[in-house]
Parts: structure tokens; C-alpha cells; sequence
């Protein structure tokens, strides 16, 4: 840790709540300043060397997540209703000095009455003490970013800043939604012809005093080995080198951005939708075409590979014989896939029946495929082949209103097998979309992963329901036993940012541990794209649904990419989705009797009379050959004389 951190992590403690709402940022003209915002001033700071600041920011982020905000009923003691005192002892006291009963009496009123109003004011103090924590907990999370990602990004909102000016104690209020460079300009601006700008250096100013407290020095201690820059810079690497395109495998730039909306966007009730649909089956309520995102629940179901170099690594870990290794990386992957889901509150469109989906990216080295394999109930099987490994597994939903929140709870088993025999399956954890109506909406996952292997190792993860007080959300945590039952690692992180493990035998809580020099990063979440939109899409999967060049003549006439509706959504043509939508839902509600006529998957089976679905193979071969035989124009005109087919 750079020289003078400790003194400055001294002078933010003297202010508990503000280390857990500032935001840092570093200066872009001087790669030696950076700046300190709190919610209600800035410090500006200059260090020896660029190397120094980035030192400083890193230290200053890892300690904010050491001291959360105290929870709200911390030394607040409620006030009983029935509170009371007695006046019997003052009265026989009285008696006994001969005072007349009238007085007596008059005393005990006046003692009841001091004290009723002394209890007033009690109350008014323990309410105030809790609306301004209230208020500093909204600020924390208006202004706060997990994990720091405001030090990569660059990027931070926050209400209004005092800015420092040219003395201590003079400051000017303005907007915080401008670029450092903006902070800079408009400093330079206010200083006068006598004035100069005032830095506060990081060895003068501050002054570490001889009795600084024990916390501090584990902290900073603590802090000294702190190796999390390492870890990320170790896994950049393996990303880019498991991920960088080979020679002649891609032609051709992947989007980072969807289209331009043709139209604007019409904003729709969600609670004239929700009121007469209270405790149906998602699926089968009929949306605008407004709730949905332009991708389908096949493409979905493909975001899970995002980060599948974690399996790439997997597997070589066991070829080289680190069983431990192995299933640590699964346990990540497994945890990785509901990082996209973030900010995701659109609906996925519902596929027709036969529909299928296929995704080839050599630069990771993966070709998937998907298709729904039934419609009543919604199944969804996939199969996905990768660098010495095969993943698959079908999905169904169990979907549901609850008025507030929607919850989805998961059915169907995944399955990762590598190419040395050794097989891991799990299935995925419930997840509730809160706020539907008041509040902000956000999801959550929740409930327990078991991934079970058929060898040396098993590991067991547990999703932390996020509680309406929950300052710390999003939290996974775990451990890796042997065939025995011990338990020989700790895992621990968030499922929307990273997942860490320590080798460890249980004896500890996962809770308590850090990011620190005992814990190694496995994975850690990739940034999100330039170009946000209201689907809060990941840039894996803004080019899900990317028609590349030459691909619409390999694809079959059922890929969700040739969808219309779906594409229509995609560049913003909402009323000719929206009309789609409607023609292809009609054509859909014949799907139960087709299959109920006996209508078979096309790549897929199930194996036994309720087992999995598994790929049969044939895809990848017919799309060599160009021939689709058998693959019906699903999202063609509407025939009324396939409706009397299946009646009849």
C-alpha cells in the first residue's frame, strides 16, 4: 500500500458514513491527482506517481467495502407505548416529612408531566436519528457502485458536489454529472489573477497521530496484501488469451450496439396488465410486445456461455490432474450466467414450437444450439459443444404474478460433461423480479445450487435472498467437499460481479471473508457495453441476434433470428411487432394440439418416458449441406386450413 493511505483511511473513518457513499475518480490532464467525493464535498489529492494513484484509488475502494453502513436499529432503542414511571417512593417520602395529600398530589402531576414531556422529546430524537440513517442509506444507493466499478468505468452520478476552491473552507456548489475534465475546466475558471489552485498532498496533509487505533492497523495490514488487482489482471488474460479470434475464424466485427429505433417508443400501464392477471402462468398471459426484449428464451438460454473460457480452464485444470481446480472454475461458470440478468426486466419472446436457435463463435470456440421441444408444458432443451467439454440440459418455467413481483422458479437439470468422462449436474435457483408496481423494479436469485460430480468433488452454493434492508445484495456463497464429506474450500462473491474461493475446511463463515491475500479471484464480471439501452443487454448479448454476413442463407427457416416480430422490435418498428406478435401468438395456440397429433421434436429426444431431452445430432450436418428438409416456414402467413388439420 502506498506511503500516507493509512492517514487518509484515518480521516474517512472519523466519518463512518461517508466511505460507503463516496466515489473516486482520477483526473485526466495530471496522471498524478485524483479526486475524493463524498455527498457533500470534494477532496482533491496529488500523489509522487501515477503508480502511486492508482495504488491509492485501489486501497480507498477495498476498504469502503469494511465498513458498511451500521443497520438501522443500532443502538436505537424502540420507545415502549406503555412507558411509565412511578411516583410511590416520592409520595411515602413526602408522608413521611408531614406534607399535606393535596401537595403530594400536586407533586406527583408535576413529576408526570416533566416526564411525559422529557419522553416527547426522546421520541422525536429517535425519529429524527432514524430518517437521517434512512437518509444516508439513499444516498448510498443512488451514489454508490458495486465492487468500484466507477474506478474502471469512469462513470458516476451523483446529486451535487462542493467542489474545493482556492482555500480551505471556500467551496462552490455545481452539478456532478460532468467529466473530470469539465471539474478541471470550470476550476480553473473560478481561481482569480491573486489566487492559485490548492492540492492537498499525500504525505504533507495528513498526519497519522501515534495512538491510531488497533482496527485500523488490521485493516491496514489487511489492506498491505491485498492482491485483487493481480487476479483481475490474471483473469483479463486467460479471457483474452481463450478468446482472441484465430486466423481466418471470423471475417468480420461483432456489433456493440443494437439498431437505431425507427420509431419512438410508446411507454404501456403495467398495472392495467397486472390487475386481471394476478396468479396466472406467465406464459400463457398475452403481452404488448412493450414487455418484451428483442431476444427469444432460446438465445437466453445461450447468454449462459458468456464467460464458457471458465470451462476451457476447467478442463485443462483436470487434464493436468487439479480435480480441486476444476470444479471451482464449474462452480463459477455455474454462478457466472445470472450476471446478465441485471437490470433485465424485459420479457424474452416466448418461442413457437419447433423453433430453434444456433451460435457459432470460434473466437470462444463454442457452436450452440437450441430448440423448443415442447409447448404445454414450455420446454427448452439446449446443447452446446466447447474446447474438450459438452454442456445440455432442458428448462421449464414455472412462472407466476404475485401483483408486486413475478417469481420464476427453474425445472430441469444441467449437465457438463468433459471429454475424460467426469460429469457435473445442477439445476438453477428461483428468481423473483421485485417492484412491479411501486419502487424501483429489480430481480433477485435466490435458494440453494447443489452440483453434484461422479468423482472426487461436489459443491454447494447458496443464493442469499436479498431482505428489504440488505445493504449488501447479490451475495453467493459456498463450499467444495470431498467424497467423504469434508469440506476442502470456501467460495464467495456476487452473482452480478465475481466469485472468489480460499482453500479452507469449513471452519470459518463464508461470510466473513474478504477479497484479500488469502482469497483468489475465479471469475469477475465484464464491463458493460458503451451503448446501454432500456433492455440493459450485455455486450454478449446484443450480438445474440446479430444476422452476420452470409448467415441468413445457412440458417434454417425456424432460427429465432428470422423471427419478424422479434426483429421488428429489434430496430424499433414497434407497431409491425406488435401486429406479429399478435399473427404469430394466434398461429401458437394451435402448437398444444399439433403435439397432442403426436408432433416430435426435430434435433432433440427424450430420453425414458420423463427424462431429459438430449441432441440427436444431424443440425450441424444438414447446415453443411444447406438442406433443411423437414423444417417447416413457422413464421410464415398463417394457414387456416392447418387449423381444421389438426381439429379434424
Amino acid at each position: 500500500m502506498p506511503a500516507g493511505v493509512g492517514k487518509i483511511l484515518l480521516l474517512l473513518l472519523g466519518a463512518w458514513c461517508y466511505i460507503r457513499i463516496s466515489s473516486f475518480r482520477e483526473s485526466k490532464s495530471d496522471d498524478r491527482r485524483f479526486y475524493i467525493f463524498t455527498a457533500t464535498k470534494t477532496l482533491h489529492l496529488k500523489t509522487d506517481s501515477k503508480t502511486d494513484r492508482v495504488a491509492w484509488i485501489q486501497a480507498l475502494v477495498s476498504t469502503r467495502s469494511l465498513f458498511p453502513l451500521r443497520p438501522l436499529t443500532d443502538n436505537l432503542s424502540l420507545i415502549p407505548k406503555d412507558l411509565s414511571i412511578s411516583t410511590e417512593r416520592l409520595r411515602k417520602r413526602l408522608l413521611e416529612q408531614g406534607i399535606n395529600d393535596n401537595l403530594v398530589k400536586d407533586c406527583e402531576q408535576i413529576v408526570l408531566s416533566e416526564f411525559s414531556e422529557i419522553q416527547g422529546q426522546l421520541e422525536l430524537l429517535c425519529e429524527e436519528r432514524s430518517n437521517l440513517l434512512d437518509t444516508l442509506r439513499q444516498l448510498e444507493a443512488a451514489n454508490i457502485e458495486p465492487e468500484a466499478s466507477g474506478i474502471h468505468d469512469n462513470d458516476y452520478q451523483l446529486t451535487k458536489h462542493e467542489f474545493s476552491g482556492l482555500e480551505r473552507g471556500k467551496y462552490s456548489e455545481c452539478s456532478t454529472t460532468e467529466s473530470s475534465d469539465d471539474i478541471e475546466k470550470q476550476e480553473l475558471e473560478e481561481v482569480s489573477d491573486g489566487d492559485e489552485m490548492s492540492f492537498h498532498d499525500t504525505k504533507e496533509y495528513f498526519i497519522e497521530t501515534a495512538d491510531s487505533c488497533g482496527p485500523m492497523k488490521v485493516v491496514l495490514n489487511h489492506l498491505d496484501n491485498y492482491r485483487e488487482t493481480e487476479d483481475l489482471i490474471n483473469v483479463e488474460q486467460m479471457h483474452t488469451k481463450k478468446e482472441s479470434p484465430k486466423s481466418g475464424h471470423l471475417n468480420f466485427e461483432r456489433r456493440t450496439k443494437l439498431p437505431d429505433p425507427v420509431e419512438k417508443e410508446k411507454g404501456v400501464s403495467l398495472w392495467s396488465m397486472i390487475k386481471d392477471n394476478v396468479g396466472k402462468d406467465l406464459t400463457r398471459v398475452c403481452l404488448p410486445v412493450y414487455f418484451n426484449e428483442p431476444i427469444s428464451s432460446l438465445q437466453k438460454c445461450c447468454e449462459d456461455m458468456e464467460y464458457s473460457f471458465l470451462l476451457d480452464q476447467a478442463y485443462e485444470f483436470g487434464r493436468e490432474g487439479n480435480s480441486l481446480q476444476r470444479i471451482l472454475n464449474v462452480a463459477a461458470f455455474a454462478v457466472s450466467g445470472y450476471a446478465s440478468s441485471e437490470g433485465r426486466h424485459c420479457k424474452p419472446f416466448n418461442p413457437l414450437l419447433g423453433e430453434t436457435y444456433e451460435a457459432v463463435y470460434p473466437e470462444k470456440g463454442i457452436r450452440f444450439f437450441s430448440e423448443k421441444v415442447s409447448h404445454h408444458p414450455t420446454l427448452i432443451a439446449c446443447h452446446c459443444e466447447g474446447r474438450g467439454w459438452k454442456f445440455w440440459g432442458d428448462s421449464n418455467l414455472h412462472t407466476k404474478f404475485w401483483g408486486q413481483s413475478i417469481q420464476l422458479d427453474p425445472i430441469g437439470v444441467l449437465t457438463l460433461e468433459f471429454d475424460d468422462g467426469e460429469i457435473f449436474q445442477w439445476s438453477k435457483v428461483t428468481t423473483t423480479i421485485y417492484n412491479l408496481i411501486l419502487g424501483k423494479v429489480y430481480c433477485g436469485h435466490h435458494g440453494t445450487m447443489h452440483i453434484c460430480g461422479n468423482r472426487r468433488y461436489s459443491c454447494k452454493l447458496k443464493f442469499k435472498e436479498q431482505s428489504i434492508l440488505d445493504r449488501n445484495p447479490c451475495q453467493v456463497h459456498g463450499f467444495v467437499e470431498d467424497a467423504i464429506g469434508k469440506k476442502v474450500a470456501m467460495l464467495f462473491g456476487k452473482w452480478n460481479d465475481s466469485m472468489y474461493y480460499v482453500n479452507s475446511d469449513g471452519s470459518g463463515k463464508s461470510k466473513d471473508f474478504t477479497p484479500s491475500s488469502d482469497a483468489s479471484l475465479l471469475w469477475k464480471r465484464s464491463k458493460p457495453p458503451p451503448n446501454l439501452t432500456r433492455y440493459n443487454l450485455t455486450s454478449f448479448a446484443i450480438t445474440l441476434n446479430e444476422l452476420t454476413p452470409g448467415l441468413q442463407g445457412k440458417l434454417p427457416p425456424t432460427d429465432s433470428r428470422l423471427r419478424p416480430d422479434q426483429r421488428h422490435l429489434e430496430n424499433g418498428e414497434y407497431e409491425k411487432a406488435n401486429l406479429d406478435k399478435l399473427r404469430l401468438e394466434r398461429r401458437q395456440r394451435i402448437s398444444r394440439k399439433l403435439q397432442e397429433n403426436g408432433w416430435k421434436p426435430r434435433w432433440f429426444q427424450r430420453e425414458g418416458e420423463n427424462g431429459s431431452f438430449c441432441y440427436v445430432g444431424g443440425y450441424w450436418e444438414a447446415r453443411e449441406q444447406g438442406k433443411w428438409n423437414g423444417c417447416p416456414d413457422i413464421f410464415g402467413e398463417f394457414n387456416e386450413h392447418l387449423v381444421d388439420l389438426v381439429q379434424v
